[in-house]
């Protein structure tokens, strides 16, 4: 598998497109992105990036950009005894969880595919760290995984009543997120 993977995504329920980049770093794996698109007939440019250790452990992350007029910035940090800090307040609701999804890009998908590195036929529930949008708070996700075949997972996330099948490529990014996402350039 190389070490670095890009894509570019078009997303599907609003206007919008996602470009994201995965490389490899001294100490784990870093993705790198920008999601641009109309969130409530305003301008959303969210820039992030997702630092993980070897193991596809998230270590933190990081949101800046705007909504409309308003300026956006998130520190993102899971502490070595399991608690999570958004800004450097406790997110007593995310304890324990191991995965960040940030909830405006399909990129973070990758953290728990590449993490559980599932064999075909096995499911994992993958419960993460999710931040919200345009609420930009930690929440605990429930969500699971179902590897189907080389390139294809069954995905459920029952709050959203959201239950596709994702198109998944070899580096670990969805493809085709059904209904939300769809890549248009992939390296």
């Amino acid at each position: 598998m190389q070490s670095h993977s890009s894509i570019l995504w078009r997303r599907l329920d609003l206007e919008g497109h996602d470009a994201c980049l995965l490389c490899a770093t001294e100490s784990g794996w870093r993705l790198k992105g920008h999601a641009l698109f109309a969130h409530d007939g305003k301008p959303c440019s969210l820039a992030y990036a997702v630092d993980c250790d070897a193991g596809w452990s998230t270590r933190s992350a990081r949101v800046d950009g705007f909504v409309g007029a308003q300026e956006l910035r998130y520190e993102i940090e899971r502490l070595a005894d399991g608690r999570w800090a958004l800004n450097g307040l406790g997110q007593a609701e995310a304890a324990g969880l191991v995965d960040v999804d940030l909830g405006f890009t399909p990129a973070t998908n990758l953290l728990a595919i590449r993490r559980f590195a599932l064999a075909v036929g096995a499911a994992t529930p993958a419960p993460a760290a999710y931040l919200a949008f345009p609420e930009l708070r930690l929440e605990r996700l429930d969500q699971t995984y179902s590897r189907l075949d080389d390139g294809r997972y069954a995905y459920a996330a029952p709050k959203f009543g959201y239950d596709q099948v994702l198109d998944v490529s070899p580096s670990g990014f969805v493809v085709n997120y059904p209904g939300l996402w769809k890549a248009i350039v992939l390296n």
